[in-house]
């Protein structure tokens, strides 16, 4: 029988990016979570948690510095410059 490739579909940097925040939560280093999640079939789900649900004000200032960094990946800047 002939092997066929198939695709990954499993992101191995967010299944990391995922693990690290929950060791913080663990840990209670991650006080709160503001986050967007892209599902398959241009799909996604939005939600806060902590100290975001909690201090919202704070929670859209995270959101709206993360919305910079995306907006440097997409002109091509350099997200580490303006930190």
């Amino acid at each position: 029988m002939p092997y066929k490739l198939v695709h990954d579909y499993i992101s191995r940097d967010v299944i990391e990016a995922c693990a690290v925040l929950y060791e913080g939560a663990k840990s209670g280093d991650v006080k709160g979570i503001a986050f967007a999640a892209m599902l398959r079939h241009n799909r996604y789900i939005t939600n806060v948690a902590g100290l975001a649900f909690r201090n919202p004000t704070f929670a859209r200032g995270c959101v709206m510095t993360l919305g910079d960094e995306i907006a440097g990946l997409i002109h091509g800047r350099d997200s580490q410059e303006t930190r």
